[in-house]
């Protein structure tokens, strides 16, 4: 049997926790109609993230700002300056997520 303790692990390694992509849930579902507005976009969209960009933009600002992430620069995340296109592709998503809850 190996020294490294049952099943080949490493009784002495200390895990190391990744630097970016682990934060905590969201169990008190402090920003889930973001996540929902975010989601139903994908689905409106076939999947194209870049048609939901102003709704990730804004799941992630409610994440920080409850403290559910590490606050840093919304540049450092992929995002620039909010183009005109970009805010009416916002408008018309929210318009037709609202119609099709009715």
């Amino acid at each position: 049997m190996s020294a490294g303790g049952a099943f080949g692990g490493n009784r002495g390694a200390r895990p190391v926790p990744p630097e970016k992509g682990v934060f905590p849930l969201d169990h008190l579902h402090q920003c889930d109609l973001e996540k929902k507005e975010y989601i139903a976009c994908l689905k409106l969209s076939g999947f194209k993230s870049e048609n939901c960009k102003q709704l990730s933009k804004k799941y992630l600002e409610c994440r920080m700002e409850r403290n559910l992430m590490a606050k840093q620069s919304l540049s450092e995340l992929g995002f620039g300056k909010e183009t005109e296109n970009d805010s009416s592709n916002l408008e018309d998503v929210k318009i037709q997520n609202f119609s099709k809850i009715n």
